[in-house]
């Protein structure tokens, strides 16, 4: 069974569950936020750009990053989660952008996604752009360069994420919208100190075998076999991998949201499996897709940019 329709590129987050209309109130479990107990379109009603990534730290800092490059008063170290009372994700909110963490790999980031779409459809949320932010292993390409995913596609080098609901092999589209990633790129050209480009992103269930690495607690092909499925793999167009694009992409389409896949290279896949760059290079690499996702929310809410001496990832703590 193949779903492919439901993306909008704007307009309000839908929502594709007709149950929910009879209950009379949603909890967000996994967030710790719910109809009732909190007035959500108060709370979220003006959201106009949500960026997700694994790490809680790494999008509590870039909360507090977007703090400074928004202008907003005070120093934005104090922000604080609004999901505190569970330990299963880390939420921050900074003017109209929302700061989430989704754990690592596809059902982390589901479960995340599914409440956090409720969350928006309830808050009445309109024309939400979303942007997930992250690490990879790039293909072919230089450490520290940063991918804009044009297409997600699985192991097979196929644009789909496949899914069994009641027994049944759900397969839903894994396109991303187009234009967003056009648009990043020509933002990019704001951070010019960092290569970027646009490219495929291949979406495993793991990040070992599943990956083509031979560093793993199992390992049952070559370093001959592995090679040559990379080879391949960058032949279809992939550029980096990672372990979310496909479920992200597909629910977002799905629910009308526009969405994009920002993520840095922390090493060439083809030349080696394990991350030997030292750890302050690796905070910096981490920093670069921050940066050049507040360029564009600060474009698209008509912000000039900021001088280089300002826009330094020194001053903003990074």
């Amino acid at each position: 069974m193949t779903e492919t329709t439901g993306y909008s590129g704007g307009g309000p987050v839908l929502i594709k569950n007709p149950h929910l209309d009879s209950m009379e109130e949603d909890i967000l479990y996994h967030l710790d936020l719910g109809t009732r107990t909190h007035n959500l379109p108060a709370m979220f009603g003006d959201i106009k750009f949500v960026c997700v990534g694994g790490s809680p730290n790494r999008m509590k800092a870039f909360a507090q990053f977007m703090h400074k490059e928004l202008g907003l008063e005070g120093s934005g170290e104090d922000v604080a989660d609004i999901c505190a009372g569970t330990d299963r994700y880390a939420m921050y909110r900074t003017g109209p952008v929302l700061s989430i963490s989704h754990g690592m790999g596809i059902p982390s980031i589901s479960i995340m996604l599914h409440e956090l779409i409720k969350l928006l459809h309830h808050a009445k949320c309109r024309d939400v752009t979303i942007i997930r932010i992250g690490t990879s292993g790039g293909l072919g390409i230089k450490a520290g360069s940063v991918v804009i995913t044009d297409t997600a596609v699985d192991a097979s080098f196929q644009p789909r994420f496949e899914q069994v609901v009641l027994g049944d092999v759900v397969v839903r589209s894994t396109d991303l919208d187009r234009e967003l990633a056009e648009e990043l790129l020509a933002c990019s050209k704001e951070v010019p100190d960092f290569p970027t480009l646009i490219g495929h992103t291949m979406c495993t269930y793991d990040f070992y075998e599943g990956q083509g690495r031979l560093d793993g607690a199992l390992c049952s092909f070559s370093s001959e076999k592995k090679l040559e499925y990379l080879k391949r793999a960058h032949k279809a167009g992939v550029r980096n991998i990672e372990m979310e694009s496909t479920a992200f992409a597909a629910m977002c389409r799905l629910c009308g949201l526009r969405a994009a896949v920002v993520c840095v290279a922390l090493l060439d896949r083809l030349e080696g499996d394990q991350i030997r760059a030292p750890r302050e290079v690796l905070r910096e690499y981490q920093q670069r897709p921050q940066r050049l996702i507040a360029a564009f929310i600060r474009r698209r809410l008509g912000l000039r940019p900021l001088p280089a001496t300002e826009g330094t990832t020194d001053r903003h703590g990074l």
